[in-house]
């Protein structure tokens, strides 16, 4: 199957410091997490809040996509984590 992200859904996890969005292999519900290095590159020094970090994965979301698909791609598992090396 491919995957597919028809869920424009996503959420801030501040413990862990990341943002959570989901896709779909078929029928099977991956979990994809993308860290706030990622999302941090093109914001301000001060120290940004949930809000901006859900405002950079909106913004960057096309390139945050293709890195996921690419990751799930490389090795399929039900959770994928995105960092900084995704996206060179």
């Amino acid at each position: 199957m491919t995957l597919s992200f028809p869920n424009s859904a996503r959420s801030y996890d501040e413990t862990h410091r990341r943002v959570r969005f989901t896709g779909y292999d078929g029928m099977f519900e991956v979990r994809f997490f993308v860290t706030v290095d990622v999302l941090a590159r093109g914001l301000a020094m001060r120290t940004p809040a949930e809000r901006e970090y859900l405002e950079a994965f909106d913004k960057m979301r096309a390139n945050i996509l293709d890195a996921a698909k690419r990751a799930y791609n490389s090795k399929p598992q039900a959770t994928v984590l995105l960092d900084v090396s995704n996206f060179r």
